[in-house]
């Protein structure tokens, strides 16, 4: 694989056990080292599940799957302290508070405590909720409940971080405050893979697309590029061209 790739995916097909058709079926796609990536589509196209099998939360048994050129399924322990992955649900335990939250977190991935506790610190800072530090976090709002699912996704500072509706629910300062925290990291080097419904905040974020449907991937490139191929002035209309306006449920 190419030094300059930070996700390779080779013809891979997933089925669950329940369902006849594939919900991934000889997807390919390749991510470069650097990018702010993101992944669209309509409900049941499968990003969710290529999500899951890209992070190696879903066993799978047809393809490849390459991060920074390990076989994700052959090298747990190595994407385990490689990436970072915010998922749509909360990953986190609301009785306690965000310090406790990341310590624990930070532990599952190894770090040392000394680590643990500074960056701790650093991101309570950055998501503006150091004076929340020692609250429980059954009494934080949704925006700041995104903002700490966040910064666990980042306590081991990811080369790779993969982001499902990393802002879906929150208030507009927090989409704001999260969407320039992604870029910082992404200009330090940490490569972004993200999916959204949310099309406008995805024109500002990413650098370049994906549209999946159907299980594979129907066009990628730079977003710039697809709106001149396709004659759109936006990814929404980039999208329903691509995709159909036909409801999705």
């Amino acid at each position: 694989m190419s030094r300059q790739q930070a996700l390779v995916i080779e013809k891979l097909s997933y089925s669950y056990k329940k369902t006849s058709r594939p919900i991934i079926q000889e997807l390919s796609l390749k991510v470069k080292k650097g990018s702010r990536f993101g992944l669209f589509g309509p409900n049941g196209a499968g990003k969710t599940t290529l999500m899951s099998l890209m992070t190696g939360l879903l066993p799978y048994y047809s393809g490849s799957v390459k991060l920074l050129d390990a076989e994700v399924k052959n090298n747990k322990e190595f994407i385990k302290h490689t990436i970072g992955f915010v998922p749509q649900d909360f990953s986190f335990y609301e009785e306690l508070t965000p310090a406790e939250n990341m310590e624990f977190f930070g532990a599952w991935y190894g770090l040392k405590k000394t680590a643990i506790k500074s960056t701790t610190q650093h991101l309570l800072k950055v998501m503006g909720l150091s004076a929340m530090a020692n609250r429980p976090l059954k009494e934080f709002s949704g925006g700041m409940k995104r903002r700490v699912n966040l910064a666990i996704g980042v306590m081991n500072q990811p080369a790779i971080l993969f982001l499902d509706e990393p802002t879906v629910g929150v208030d507009v300062q927090s989409r704001n405050a999260i969407i320039s925290f992604l870029k910082e990291i992404n200009a330090a080097g940490t490569t972004l893979v993200y999916t959204s419904h949310q099309l406008n905040e995805a024109e500002d974020l990413c650098t370049e697309i994906a549209l999946i449907d159907g299980g594979g991937i129907i066009t990628q490139g730079t977003l710039n590029n697809l709106l001149e191929q396709h004659q759109q002035d936006g990814l929404e209309g980039l999208f329903l061209q691509l995709t159909g306006r036909a409801y999705r449920d």
